[in-house]
């Protein structure tokens, strides 16, 4: 592959051709600001929060569109770069509420960082503010266009992974905003509550349910595991809390990308449900009765042996589960026919 050498920062570094110079500042581990950036997105320039200066060029390029060629020499951090960059929040912040003590991004949001460090505490310009109303209609998350600043990540990632594409810009100008087509509620178009457009925003404009108003950022310990619900593999992280789950984030360094659905991205509230046993329950005179698990493991064998007694090893037939381990089921399977049959099938069949 070409390479090319350019110099970041005074940092000289000899890069491939292909890289922009988000990608090679990323790979130097020199850090640019980014809103609407994804690596698996199209690159679409929108944010312009990543600009940097390059030498004989008369405006800041976007980074994470500008393509490294040899030579370049670029500062991520000259006083044009800041200077642009914090009149771009400013212009964020003149119209965006500013309730960020009680938002639930806090800890997490972009905007929040980015004004921090580039000591933005407000904005010098005035003018009308957009108002819209917050949408709750769904179960899973709540839509605050108020706070959406435009990047598009969440129309890319349901267009381009998803393949939904079920939100998209509507209107012009300043009443430009996010939505569905004809601004019908979400669960009346193509949507399908996966949930990536949640994930992917650098905001409080789209915020899950689960969980609200009941944990921070900096107060969880998040903990690497694997979705429970089909075959995937699909790994995220939980957030425990006081030794509860209070919410998901996925895994994006994993091989699936963070990508999921709406089942293993909201469906973890299970785990603490009322309704779940705690121990096994034995039917005794028509009830279920509580029973220890030698008591449940001795009845279940003595009634396998039985039913192979009178019947033939044939009349004994399993179902294994898609929620298990394939090391689970391998020993279901094996168990079964330790037992004389064949007959195991799988629940995803049905």
């Amino acid at each position: 592959m070409t390479k090319v050498n350019i110099t970041i920062n005074g940092q000289q570094l000899e890069v491939d051709a292909s890289m922009t110079i988000l990608e090679a500042a990323e790979s130097a581990g020199i850090e640019i600001p980014t809103f609407c950036h994804d690596p698996e997105l199209t690159r679409v320039g929108a944010c312009r929060i990543c600009v940097v200066e390059v030498a004989g060029a008369r405006n800041l390029p976007a980074a994470c569109t500008t393509p490294v060629s040899e030579g370049m020499v670029i500062e991520t951090e000259s006083e044009r770069v800041i200077k642009a960059r914090r009149v771009n929040l400013q212009l964020i912040w003149a119209n965006h509420p500013q309730d960020c003590l009680t938002c639930e991004k806090t800890g997490s949001c972009k905007l929040q960082d980015y004004s921090y460090r580039y000591n933005v505490t407000g904005s010098p310009y005035q003018g009308e503010a957009k108002v819209f109303e917050l949408d709750n209609t769904n179960p899973f998350f709540f839509r605050d266009l108020n706070k959406c600043i435009y990047c598009g990540k969440c129309v890319r990632k349901c267009f381009e992974v998803n393949g939904a594409g079920a939100i998209e810009f509507m209107y012009r100008g300043f009443n430009s905003k996010v939505t569905t087509a004809f601004d019908v509620p979400l669960e009346e178009s193509s949507c399908v509550m996966c949930g990536m457009c949640v994930d992917v925003c650098p905001v409080g404009a789209l915020t899950p349910l689960q969980g609200l108003h009941n944990n921070r950022p900096w107060e969880v310990e998040k903990v690497l595991t694997t979705c429970p619900y089909c075959g995937c593999g699909c790994t995220y992280y939980l957030h425990v809390k006081n030794d509860k789950i209070v919410g998901l984030t996925p895994n994006f360094e994993g091989p699936l990308k963070g990508h999921m659905c709406v089942k293993g991205r909201f469906g973890w509230d299970f785990v603490d449900s009322p309704d779940r046993l705690k121990t096994p329950l034995i039917k005794k005179d028509g009830e279920f009765v509580e029973a220890t698990w030698d008591e449940a493991l001795d009845l279940v064998a003595s009634k396998f042996k039985e039913v192979r007694a009178q019947y033939g090893p044939d009349a004994i037939a399993g179902l294994s589960s898609a929620r298990t381990t394939n090391e689970e089921n391998y020993l279901f399977q094996k168990l079964l026919r330790s037992l004389g049959t064949n007959n195991v099938d799988h629940c995803a069949r049905l």
